[in-house]
């Protein structure tokens, strides 16, 4: 995974930190105003979840009855090129007048953990 250093931060991430955990490969992603931290030695690295056969970017649509970003009160994830936004640990990305399911965040029990 390369590094692609996120700018300042002062806020610490870890397991006590109060953002949802987000398992990545062989780390933990911290999900925080729309980005995924990796602490990642004296600094934090930007990541993105990637497109695969558990989180396809395919037009699946899901019941929802939402209207997804702005102040929707669910927080963005970066999804291969674009946002999808957290429902309860799915992946929901808004398109074409409703929402596709874009899998589940990785975690615990293959959900999100919290």
């Amino acid at each position: 995974m390369s590094c692609r250093e996120h700018e300042s931060h002062a806020h610490q991430h870890g397991p006590s930190c109060g953002h949802k955990a987000v398992k990545h490969g062989d780390h933990a992603d911290y999900l925080h105003d729309g980005h995924l931290h990796a602490p990642h030695g004296d600094h934090l690295d930007e990541h993105r979840l990637e497109v695969d056969r558990k989180r396809p970017e395919a037009c699946a649509p899901v019941e929802c009855g939402e209207s997804h970003g702005g102040s929707c009160g669910h927080e963005s994830v970066p999804h291969g090129e674009h946002l999808d936004y957290d429902v309860a640990g799915a992946l929901h990305h808004p398109h074409g007048g409703h929402c596709d399911l874009h899998g589940l965040l990785p975690g615990e029990k293959g959900g999100a953990k919290r």
